[in-house]
């Protein structure tokens, strides 16, 4: 008897054995051609003794003493995951070879329809062949999506991992490991997410389309396993209890995650999760002790109260990157139209509505669900009292350990409450800065100035305040926009013209820009929009006004604005404003850009400074091609060439897209670059090409590009340059202390935006 049990045992370890010999010299097969490190060589080892070990228990389960034909099919399929698994793995520390990974993978596949026939040809067709075939796709599948994700996104291990979710999740409720009548749409369902996977590891579909079909084979996924956890659970006769169960579970994964989502002091990531909340541990504690009654009210007040400061974190979040700062909320709703604008000229006015309406269904939901979910949890701590009491005092000791000695991170000491705090403090510091604004505007040294007195040392001249979008102190750093300051100081050297740089604070960061236009024109900080859209209701003397009292013609150039600016005639007093609709304009927008820079220069020219017998103008222009996002960007061309700009017909076409662009920050911080040399090389081309001695320009970025591009923390500074022909006029701005050329170094002086217009006024001044 012994000696038989011998035979069979013997027996039953030869197929994992074989296999697992079969993958040492696949291993090593891969490492000579390769290079396979000791990443791969440990994972693919480690995954070839856990299939051996798993295969053996198996058998013995199913009781059986051998590998039929079928499962030697479907043992080589596992091999040959195993050496997927050590390919990925090798991925993580270099470039892995797609080519032999995707073939492997694809070997695997196609052998995934050839098991099943020969069981069926050989008659040897059992539940241990169906179950080693199902957990060797699973496997197979989570080891494509692990690749996969590393440059798509790590969303796509759902796809990976659904299958142990499943399993993990039988663990608790027992129902799950019944069984159905096998469903041939499973197993399509099955083969779509491994082809889908094998054709996303090879890279064959632009990145775009690419994450459209891992997206439709994740849904179809999560309809397959649906259909089976429902059947699952009316074949179980609708167990009781596990509805409430799983609404129970979300309810407090609901305020859990509520609590714990981070301001743009933490990443989000799923380590921030892990936190133990201690206002979380507090309200437990008052609902074991209140009145069940009261304990409900508390928990309804309670959950309203978590869900406006989840959104205000939120806010937070999306404010600190776009505008590096937080959520005002006295007057940041404002800003609503002109979100919805700026996204409408970036992904279609269709698109922008949609998104807007998914935000608010989710704030209103956020608002609904988390005051359903604290009531919930209210009655669930109400029926386990003591065991949560237990629980909740070995988390509170635990969480206190941070809070009291200082360890850890300041985001994970840093209790979720803290933004009830910066929402008081926040408001009250908005309404206390409303009232210094409007004591600030009752002081303007040059209301009573005679227009004689004004600009007299730019008499004659053309003046030109020309706003770079989005040029900032970051873009100094990029050798593109080096370069592009190199080449533009050899223009206008050649052209006889000098410049002196600074850098100027711009009072917005990341966008907003009519606030830096205004803070420049008016010398008052204005850095929200309630203090612009109280300043323009005023007469305060702007930089246009002082211009227009000393006899030049005002003028504005706004290239993307495609409907009446009041605020320009009203606050402003341009003699004529130029937008998108009145420069004869013919070609494509570029993204945000309705139009080129250089055609923007080029029709001003036409339109006014080639005017014969007119009186010297001011102008305004406002160079948009560098506005997020950035793509795509159009070309330089040679300016007698430009007609009606239909020459820029073909460029969007060629250019990259923006979802290209934004999938990756590198290529966003290259295509922001780019887009500021163009701006640069365009604007110095054209005085280079002007050559009018009569013309001085300043020339100033509005604000420094979202954080993407210039990182957290960053300064608000922006360059700003000076640029004449004639001497006079740099020699007065001397004692500024600006650099000469156009490119400031670090040690060049810096001044609030609000300061220029006195110090410009005063030295051109009498």
């Amino acid at each position: 008897m012994r000696l038989v049990q011998g035979r069979v045992r013997s027996r039953i370890l030869t197929g994992p054995l074989v296999g697992f010999a079969c993958l040492l010299v696949l291993l090593g097969v891969l490492a000579a051609v390769t290079g396979l490190d000791v990443a791969g060589w440990v994972t693919g080892v480690a995954a070839g003794a856990g299939l051996a070990a798993v295969l053996a228990r198996a058998m013995v389960h199913h009781r059986r003493d051998g590998l039929g034909p079928a499962d030697r099919v479907t043992l080589a399929r596992a091999v040959l995951a195993c050496g997927v698994a050590a390919l990925t793995a090798d991925s993580f520390g270099g470039q892995a070879p797609v080519t032999i990974l995707v073939t492997l993978a694809t070997i695997g596949l196609v052998l995934d329809g050839v098991d099943g026939q020969v069981a069926r040809r050989t008659g040897t067709v059992s539940a241990f062949g169906a179950r080693f075939d199902m957990e060797v796709d699973a496997f197979l599948i989570l080891v494509l999506s692990v690749y996969v994700a590393r440059t798509t996104g790590w969303w796509v291990l759902a796809i990976g991992l659904a299958r142990y979710v499943f399993v993990a999740a039988s663990w608790v409720l027992p129902w799950l490991r019944g069984s159905l009548p096998p469903r041939y749409w499973a197993k399509v369902v099955a083969a779509i997410q491994g082809i889908t996977l094998a054709v996303a590891a090879a890279g064959l579909l632009p990145d775009a389309v690419t994450t459209v079909v891992l997206l439709i084979a994740l849904g179809l996924l999560a309809e397959s396993f649906g259909r089976q956890i429902w059947g699952l659970w009316r074949q179980a006769g609708s167990p009781r209890g596990t509805r409430a169960t799983v609404t129970s579970v979300l309810a407090v994964l609901l305020v859990w995650v509520a609590l714990l989502v981070p301001d743009h002091t933490g990443g989000l990531s799923p380590a921030a999760f892990l936190r133990i909340p201690l206002e979380g541990l507090v309200f437990v504690l008052l609902v074991c002790v209140w009145p069940s009654r009261l304990a409900r009210v508390l928990a309804l007040i309670g959950g309203l109260v978590l869900g406006v400061l989840l959104i205000l974190r939120l806010l937070d979040r999306g404010f600190y990157f776009a505008f590096d700062r937080g959520f005002h909320p006295v007057y940041d709703a404002a800003y609503v139209g002109s979100a919805l604008g700026l996204l409408g000229d970036s992904i279609g006015r269709i698109g922008a509505i949609a998104v807007f309406i998914a935000a608010g269904i989710l704030l209103l939901a956020l608002l609904a669900l988390l005051p359903l979910s604290a009531v919930r949890v209210t009655r669930l701590v109400a029926r386990h009292r003591r065991p949560v009491i237990r629980i909740g005092a070995a988390l509170a000791a635990i969480s206190l350990v941070p809070a009291l000695t200082g360890a850890g991170p300041e985001p994970v000491r840093q209790p979720a409450s803290s933004s009830a705090g910066r929402l008081v403090t926040q408001v009250r510091d908005d309404l206390r800065d409303q009232r210094e604004f409007v004591q600030a505007l009752k002081r303007d040294p040059f209301r009573n100035t005679p227009g004689n007195d004004l600009l007299t040392g730019l008499k004659g001249k053309d003046v030109l305040l020309v706003f770079v979008e989005s040029y900032g102190r970051t873009a100094l750093d990029s050798p593109v926009v080096g370069s592009a300051l190199e080449a533009g100081d050899r223009r206008l050297q050649q052209a006889g013209f000098s410049s002196r740089s600074g850098f100027l604070t711009s009072p917005t960061f990341g966008g907003i820009s009519w606030l830096a236009h205004s803070t420049l024109q008016s010398g008052l900080w204005v850095n929200n929009q309630q203090r612009y859209d109280h300043l323009v209701t005023l007469d305060r003397v702007t930089l246009t006004d002082a211009f227009g009292r000393a006899g030049w013609r005002t003028v504005a150039d706004v290239p993307s604005n495609g409907k009446d600016w009041s605020v320009a005639k009203t606050y402003y007093h341009y003699d004529m404003v130029y937008d998108r609709r009145n420069v004869g304009y013919a070609g494509p927008s570029f993204s945000y850009a309705s139009m080129p820079d250089q055609y923007t220069l080029a029709a001003f020219q036409r339109l006014e400074l080639d005017k014969p017998n007119r009186a010297p103008v001011m102008a305004e222009l406002d160079l948009v091609s560098s506005h997020t996002p950035w793509a795509p960007l159009p070309r330089l061309v040679d300016w007698s060439q430009l007609g009606d700009g239909s020459v820029f017909d073909p460029m969007p076409a060629a250019g990259d897209s923006p979802e290209d662009v934004w999938r990756q920050p590198d290529r966003v911080k290259a295509a922001y670059a780019q887009s500021i040399a163009y701006s640069l090389d365009a604007l110095t081309s054209f005085v280079q090409r002007l050559h009018d001695r009569n013309l001085v320009l300043v020339v100033l970025g509005d604000h420094q590009p979202a954080s993407i591009v210039s990182g957290n923390g960053a300064s608000h500074d922006v360059p700003v340059s000076i640029i004449a022909a004639d001497p006079a006029v740099t020699d007065r701005a001397a004692d500024w202390g600006w650099q000469t050329g156009l490119r400031p170094d670090a040690g060049a002086p810096v001044w609030p935006m609000d300061t220029f217009r006195d110090r410009f006024l005063t030295t051109y001044g009498r």
